[in-house]
């Protein structure tokens, strides 16, 4: 049995932030991200490389990063948006709107990845897989995945045959068969390959 990883508290002494974004590589639906600021001393036996958890794990996690964090923010980029400016734009646009949700003003922005832009006067320092290494952007990473996949179930109640509920835009074997049969929506991303070159998508 695999051994979880131990995640490092905090990067910095300041107050510092974690932030990741979620639904980056999905056809359809906003990319989420969050931004999370924790207690130096918080600990959960649960919270380590947030891409393991389970949906369920991830559920019991939320209510608990949200009571214990001395600040949280959450925020969606829509497709239109992330047509029109692209997804990685989209990605760094809904970091920012997440740390713009902060009731506490963070010292230090510590961001999962290897691509972000200053946000104001703050310094920042990006972090490959930073979700396995520190709990801040792990407890981001739970808030904005859980977030997405609430709104998707949504969405899955609109349009019931993309099956979101379970692909959350993500572009499973489904997902693209529906697109084929039924065509894309305003909720895909029409800058995204949604299905293969040779056949056609009727928007």
């Amino acid at each position: 049995m695999k051994t979880p990883s131990v995640l490092k508290p905090y990067f910095s002494e300041l107050i510092e932030c974690g932030t990741d974004e979620a639904g980056r590589g999905c056809l359809a639906g906003p990319v989420t991200a969050a931004a999370v600021i924790l207690p130096k001393d918080f600990r959960h036996p649960l919270l380590n490389d947030s891409k393991q958890l389970s949906e369920k794990k991830r559920t019991l996690l939320r209510p608990i990063i949200e009571a214990e964090a001395l600040a949280f923010g959450v925020a969606h980029v829509y497709p239109k948006k992330i047509d029109e400016i692209n997804i990685l734009n989209a990605s760094i646009l809904a970091m920012h709107q997440a740390l713009d949700k902060l009731r506490l003003r963070p010292e230090f922005v510590l961001v999962d990845g290897n691509r972000f832009k200053p946000y104001h006067d703050i310094p920042h320092e990006c972090m490959v897989k930073g979700d396995a290494r520190f709990l801040n952007i792990a407890a981001a990473s739970v808030l904005a995945k859980t977030y997405r996949d609430d709104f998707m179930k949504v969405l899955a109640q609109k349009y019931p045959q993309y099956q979101w509920e379970n692909n959350k835009g993500y572009p499973t074997k489904a997902h693209r068969l529906a697109i084929q049969k039924y065509g894309a929506t305003n909720e895909h991303r029409k800058s995204f390959q949604l299905l293969p070159n040779q056949l056609e998508i009727e928007f």
